[in-house]
């Protein structure tokens, strides 16, 4: 909003705080329809083990590294920070040829694109919209899968135990967008912890005083953290289970895990509260059947998920155990299917269920004069053309196709790897190369 103002541009800021800001058509393009640019202003905050960073408060230590900005310790934000500031760029720029622009920066996207679902998009005189939420240079995308944030809370109940208290951990995963990564074999601490619990209690008897792993719903949890009391007797026996889970999840996971550890420490002897047998089993029951990971691939096109789930977040706290999971499908009847699933699954158990967060499917459009001029332009300018792609992710693209009606859209962006993790990097030659590409677009726009 200073920005805008310090520009002497018009603009406009809604109680969601999404923020419009307007741009005049350069010289010659006074008759050329508008352009909207899009991106959002948050990001995931996930941090690496052992580093102390307060996102609140605390600036992103900023380090250059080869070809890469990225952040030390922590996620860097490139998504979608990199749309925010070509956007500004192109607000600020004096000798720029475009058509009239209308730059939507929104909020929340993160936790299930809430600031474009709540924005009114009839302040909006754009029908044509170039979002820059997309992190593989080269690809345009036309469409991507809807989603929702399915909540369980599944009630629990505790007791008294006394015995040796371990400590147990998931860690070492890749982690990584539970949309874009979640075909790529990687590891979901939460629900293999649930393995861990199930192949335990074959073994040996023991007390679950505490549960907790992951930190997004959006977000292929790395970490899964369990207390559990154990008799000293049985120590051996649950030693040696552990170790036969790594080996087994060592080969299971060979070429996308390596860094996969199951990890065990101990802390005390004491009298501890830990969860009723009952709840216990309600608990490793949630676990060992909620749906997790690809779910089902494309009929239609190849190599495309069409439908998945990630069981993000998992916290166990004094009543309840509350499960969080987003639901990803480009079809709409299958992602119900899935939280019908779900939703018996926890009332099953005596809890509730709760979807947040849900947004619609972006369809493929077969008649996209953006899409082809951007294609045009793409091969006048690299001999070759750009991939046309539908993802298995969720982009605010899909909210504005259905507000806006006949809107023409198209998602581009740099490469950015391993975003929604403490590796996110952005590549700075690539930065450059497509905001070259974005000006042609732009200029051929009139």
């Amino acid at each position: 909003m200073d920005f805008a103002k310090g520009q002497g541009l018009d603009f406009v800021q809604d109680e969601w705080n999404n923020v419009v800001i307007r741009k005049p058509a350069s010289p010659g393009y006074e008759q050329a329809e508008p352009v909207i640019l899009q991106g959002h202003m948050d990001m995931v905050c996930e941090k690496a083990p052992g580093v102390e960073h307060d996102f609140e408060q605390d600036p992103l230590k900023l380090e250059v590294e080869g070809n890469f900005v990225r952040a030390r310790g922590t996620t860097l934000g490139g998504d979608d920070g990199i749309a925010v500031a070509y956007a500004l760029a192109l607000l600020e720029a004096k000798e720029i040829a475009h058509p009239a622009l209308e730059v939507l920066i929104t909020v929340d996207e993160e936790i299930g694109l809430l600031g474009a679902d709540h924005f009114d998009a009839s302040v909006l005189k754009g029908r044509r919209l170039i979002n820059l939420d997309s992190e593989e240079e080269g690809i345009l995308l036309t469409g991507c899968a809807g989603g929702m944030c399915a909540v369980s809370s599944i009630p629990v109940n505790y007791r008294n135990a006394s015995g040796r208290i371990w400590e147990v951990r998931i860690e070492g995963l890749a982690g990584g967008h539970s949309g874009t990564e979640i075909d790529k074999n990687r590891g979901n601490a939460n629900t293999l912890m649930g393995r861990l619990l199930y192949t335990l209690k074959k073994e040996i008897p023991f007390e679950i005083a505490s549960l907790t792993g992951g930190q997004k719903d959006n977000v292929i949890p790395r970490e899964c953290t369990c207390e559990l009391v154990i008799q000293k007797e049985d120590e051996e026996a649950f030693k040696a289970c552990l170790e036969r889970l790594q080996e087994d999840l060592g080969k299971e996971y060979a070429g996308s895990e390596e860094g996969l550890a199951v990890r065990k420490r101990f802390l005390e002897e004491a009298r501890a509260g830990v969860l009723h047998p009952v709840s216990r089993e309600k608990v490793i029951f949630y676990l060992m059947n909620i749906p997790g990971g690809v779910q089902k691939m494309s009929g239609n096109i190849p190599g495309l998920v069409e439908t998945s789930v990630n069981l993000g977040t998992l916290n166990l706290e004094d009543e309840v155990l509350y499960g969080v999971a987003s639901i990803r499908s480009s079809v709409n009847s299958a992602k119900e299917a899935v939280a019908d699933q779900v939703e018996y699954l926890t009332e099953f158990l005596g809890g509730d269920f709760e979807k947040q967060g849900e947004y619609p499917a972006w369809e493929y459009r077969e008649n996209s004069p953006l899409r082809e001029r951007m294609t045009e332009i793409y091969r006048r300018k690299y001999g070759k053309d750009p991939v046309i792609q539908v993802i298995h992710a969720g982009l605010e693209c899909g909210i504005f196709y259905e507000k806006i009606p006949g809107l023409d859209c198209v998602s581009m962006g740099p490469d950015i790897l391993d975003i929604h993790t403490p590796k996110e990097r952005l590549d700075i030659a690539s930065t450059q190369r497509v905001w070259d590409y974005l000006l042609e677009v732009l200029a051929s726009l009139k």
